[in-house]
């Protein structure tokens, strides 16, 4: 067991930054899968609304994980704001949403 002062405060930090990128990669591949599913069930007005919205809530997504990324730079970085979280959940949400509607 190590004390308190013997605790390396990059670790964290890099631990978070590991997890952003995970979480933008995955949703990435969503989007690409959303781009190949509509490609392939055919073009129709519904398979493009829900690929432009797909794209749309990656984009959000992207914008909070690059944020939070940069600000993980520093010794001691602050929480995740309120905001940034409702828009990193509602853009999971909406991405979720958008992949089951693609389905139907």
């Amino acid at each position: 067991m190590t004390a308190a002062g013997d605790r390396d405060p990059g670790l964290q930090p890099e631990r978070t930054r590991l997890a952003w990128r995970r979480t933008t990669l995955s949703a990435t591949v969503v989007a690409l899968l959303a781009v190949r599913q509509a490609s392939h069930s055919g073009a129709t007005p519904a398979a493009l609304v829900a690929v432009a919205l797909s794209a749309l809530a990656w984009l959000g997504l992207l914008v909070v994980a690059h944020r939070r990324v940069v600000h993980m730079g520093v010794a001691r970085p602050e929480p995740l704001a309120s905001s940034g979280a409702l828009l990193t959940a509602l853009c999971t949400v909406a991405l979720a949403g958008f992949a089951a509607a693609m389905l139907f």
